[in-house]
């Protein structure tokens, strides 16, 4: 359905509503309305009003014409009026200068119409894209999201076996900071170097913290070990890494004289063992 004139110019695209404004030339009204009467100028000031307002022809009756405009007394200067400036029809009274204004504002209110169709269709179609993209968004980030949860936990390296928790979260915590993670083949690298300096994994790691390393290489140590043994002992220390490499493990946190007086007792068993 086509927007009537009187619902473009009362703002009202779609539906039906009462015209309330209209384009009004004062000087060519007056050039046409000089030698009316007064009441005879304001009978034609309301029988336009009312033909803008309605964009119909004016009734046949008179009487109800009079009756429309409030003017009931008055029907001699509707009846001059309507012959003067109006046609009449089938339908009614026509005016023909109306009807052409009537016409340019239909036309506007058409293309207006279908200016706001197109905006609104316009915004519509941005609107979904917006949605869509947003969904897109969403659902990219969720997979991002569980990948990264993924890649968490296929990181996650168990406390090794022999290892406090308490160094244990001191050494994930530490490697964090250096911004070096914590993998089974890192672990592995440090235990194996453990091995070889005679070190406990779980006090290599406690190393790696308290000296503030990223890792640990066995030649890191062999300084410090060596300072605290005598060539006796680091002989028999020797002797016992090829003889039981349990023994000579053992965690060297603990006196040194300690550490070598177990060493010299159990390699006096091996030696005993062995004769």
């Amino acid at each position: 359905m086509t927007p009537t004139c009187r619902a473009f110019l009362s703002g009202v695209l779609y539906g039906v509503a009462e015209m309330h404004y209209y384009q009004f030339n004062i000087g060519d009204y007056k050039s046409h309305t000089e030698h009316l009467s007064e009441m005879e100028d304001l009978t034609y000031r309301r029988l336009l009003d009312w033909y803008y307002l309605h964009e119909t022809p004016i009734p046949l009756d008179e009487s109800e014409v009079a009756r429309q405009i409030r003017m009931r007394s008055h029907s001699d200067c509707i009846a001059i009026v309507l012959r003067e400036y109006f046609e009449l029809t089938d339908d009614g009274w026509i005016h023909h200068r109306a009807n052409k204004e009537l016409a340019k504002a239909g036309e506007k209110s058409t293309k207006a119409s279908q200016s706001a169709k197109a905006r609104w269709s316009r915004q519509k179609d941005a609107n979904a894209l917006q949605a869509q993209s947003e969904g897109n968004a969403t659902q990219n980030t969720e997979h991002i999201t569980q990948d990264t949860e993924h890649k968490k936990k296929a990181t996650v390296v168990a406390t090794p076996v022999g290892v406090s928790e308490t160094v244990w979260q001191d050494f994930v915590k530490h490697r964090k900071a250096k911004k070096a993670q914590v993998t089974q083949t890192v672990i592995d690298g440090i235990a194996n170097q453990a091995q070889i300096a005679g070190w406990s994994l779980d006090d290599a790691l406690r190393e790696v913290v308290l000296r503030n390393w990223q890792s640990f290489k066995a030649e890191w140590v062999a300084d410090k070990q060596n300072q605290t043994e005598t060539v006796y002992q680091r002989s028999m220390r020797l002797k016992m890494q090829e003889a039981v490499p349990s023994i000579a493990k053992q965690a060297p946190y603990q006196d040194a004289s300690d550490f070598f007086r177990t060493i010299d007792m159990d390699s006096q068993k091996v030696i005993e063992v062995n004769k």
